[in-house]
């Protein structure tokens, strides 16, 4: 089984790999922070990873296999997510403290939160009275590599 030790961004793949195959790996969130282990790309072909730690797979990056002359390209799940429009910057503050004090992800956007729904963001989000919507979308958290201890 071929084991991927290094990422390409789409836009360093080199014109030697023009007549590879293109498949896509279609990963969560939680499957792209894992840098280790078996996936089997959107069309079936089976690889192993194993990347630097920390690293954080993200849409464009790409996987060359040479063996099977294919270039595997991650793409980004859809996942449900909560909405938050926060339209001051206390509600900004607030929002982003109550749920960060808990321990859960959060997406930063140019006018919105976006949170992964779980039991646990919608009880606060309800008990805190903080107006949401839900949506499907690609989700990556803010800070995604840095460490946190109590």
């Amino acid at each position: 089984m071929t084991v991927v030790e290094q990422i390409v961004p789409v836009e360093d793949i080199s014109p030697r790999y023009e007549g590879y195959r293109r498949e896509t790996l279609t990963l969560t969130w939680e499957e792209r922070r894992q840098g280790h282990g078996k996936r089997r790309s959107d069309a079936g072909l089976e690889f192993a990873i194993s990347l630097p730690g920390g690293t954080v797979l993200k849409g464009g990056d790409c996987m060359i296999l040479e063996p099977e002359r294919t270039i595997v390209r991650i793409q980004e799940a859809p996942e449900p997510v909560y909405i938050v429009r926060p339209k001051t910057p206390q509600e900004w503050a607030s929002y982003a403290y109550h749920v960060g004090n808990r321990h859960q992800q959060v997406m930063i956007g140019d006018t919105e939160l976006i949170f992964l729904q779980n039991p646990a963001v919608r009880s606060l989000f309800e008990q805190l009275h903080v107006p949401f919507e839900t949506g499907e979308r690609p989700f990556t958290a803010a800070l995604a590599n840095v460490g946190h201890s109590h």
